[in-house]
């Protein structure tokens, strides 16, 4: 059995385009437009040969609210480096919910409410300001 991709359903597929790509660094694996039904799917990586995929499903016209209960949990990637992530994640101007005070681990929420879990490649960074005072912020 091999994994292949998570699906999440986005209200603004700009928006969730301009969040995973551009805040998280993924790329665009491939694009399909399905006029017959009415939706877009877009799929995302790492860009690492046969890495997993993050499948964006963007239904046209659709206004109702899709429930982002804990119960779906989370999507999580692994960084280089936690600080410099999460310090270029703020610059976008991004809300760290749970900043990475022990050097190992962060989330954050895409546009649609959707947690993502940062994590420290190897071993866990020394703890370092700012992070180590940041409170956590809503919720994750």
């Amino acid at each position: 059995m091999k994994y292949l991709h998570t699906m999440i359903r986005v209200h603004d597929l700009e928006k969730a385009l301009d969040f995973f790509c551009m805040t998280l660094g993924l790329v665009v694996s491939r694009k399909k437009e399905h006029p017959e039904g009415k939706y877009t799917l877009v799929f995302l990586s790492t860009g690492e040969p046969d890495a997993p995929e993050l499948e964006l499903t963007y239904n046209w016209g659709q206004h109702e609210s899709y429930t982002s209960g804990r119960n779906f949990g989370h999507l999580a990637y692994e960084v280089e480096n936690i600080y410099e992530t999460c310090a270029r994640i703020l610059e976008r101007g991004v809300t760290i919910n749970r900043p990475p005070r022990d050097g190992r681990m962060a989330f954050i929420r895409s546009p649609d409410m959707i947690s993502i879990e940062l994590l420290q490649k190897g071993h866990s960074l020394p703890p370092k300001e700012p992070w180590v005072s940041m409170p956590n912020t809503g919720e994750w």
